[in-house]
């Protein structure tokens, strides 16, 4: 019987600035950002864990003190609500991060863009394959994007890239692959470029913010030297992977929320808010009110 791959580490880069949402992200990080209830980087490590990772690597820049806040615990507060009789709040706290999980936070010395952010996860992650997860693409999926990844990994044995079809006017917004022909979610990446013209890209199919990838990556974000915007490339280092090693895109099932910028962040508010297990009925009624008068 074939054993199960496992992927223990997951790597967070949450050092941008988050200009499009200023002035709020000034003093406060833009993955503190809330979805309803809980932040965008909650979400994120909810759906790293669910994916089987155990260590947790934040590399983090200016102004994030709170994100490592978050997840530590706060014994004062859970003091008092105890006091108050809410037990299902300290409930909720204490899941925050589960006692089997650690973190890590590495700072990125300078704004290099998101191959050196990946590359500065490289002493905590040593050989293994890692997951990258960047949280302001928020994916609700069953089971999440990553676990369907994982159990992707386990059969090809590769780095993994989630991708969606955009369409063509938005491909100057991603990194775009083009895979070889075949059926089903996995496909072989016959190549990668970094956010081309909508007349030059090989294709429509947009990688977002998944990946699973091998060590051996850190080997050429370290020689490929700054590209695009003058930064160190996550997509030129995995160009450069693809010469030694198989990469695959895998289309993964669920709904994807950009919430890196406005629009996508309150599209992802709402349809959380009328998921929401307390709320959901009472805000769907106020927006069936709310629609009357526009």
């Amino acid at each position: 019987m074939r054993m199960k791959a496992s992927i223990r580490t997951a790597v967070f880069p949450v050092a941008g600035r988050g200009t499009r949402f200023l002035p709020a992200t000034k003093a406060s990080p833009k993955e503190m950002l809330p979805v309803v209830d809980k932040p965008l980087i909650q979400y994120a490590v909810e759906e790293a864990l669910e994916a089987g990772a155990r260590r947790l690597v934040f590399i983090t820049g200016a102004s994030k003190r709170a994100i490592e806040d978050h997840f530590d615990s706060d014994q004062e507060l859970e003091k008092l609500l105890v006091s108050q009789g809410k037990n299902e709040l300290v409930r909720q706290l204490r899941s925050v991060l589960p006692r089997y999980a650690s973190c890590i936070y590495i700072r990125q010395p300078a704004p290099l863009g998101l191959g050196h952010a990946v590359l500065c996860a490289a002493p905590a992650i040593g050989f293994e394959p890692f997951f990258v997860h960047l949280a302001d693409d928020l994916i609700e999926g069953e089971p999440g994007c990553l676990a369907q990844m994982a159990e992707v990994y386990a059969e090809v044995h590769a780095s993994i890239l989630g991708v969606e079809e955009v369409p063509k006017k938005d491909t100057d917004k991603y990194g775009i692959v083009a895979v070889e022909r075949g059926a089903g979610p996995v496909q072989r990446i016959r190549s990668i470029v970094e956010k081309p013209k909508p007349a030059a890209a090989p294709s429509r199919l947009a990688v977002v913010g998944r990946y699973v990838l091998t060590a051996r990556v850190f080997e050429h974000l370290e020689r490929i030297g700054r590209g695009a915007g003058g930064e160190i490339q996550l997509t030129d280092g995995i160009a450069r992977l693809m010469q030694d090693e198989p990469v695959y895109a895998y289309r993964f099932a669920g709904k994807r929320y950009d919430c890196g910028n406005k629009l996508g962040y309150l599209q992802a508010t709402v349809e959380h808010a009328l998921a929401h297990p307390e709320l959901g009925r009472q805000f769907a009624a106020y927006l069936r009110r709310l629609a009357k008068t526009i």
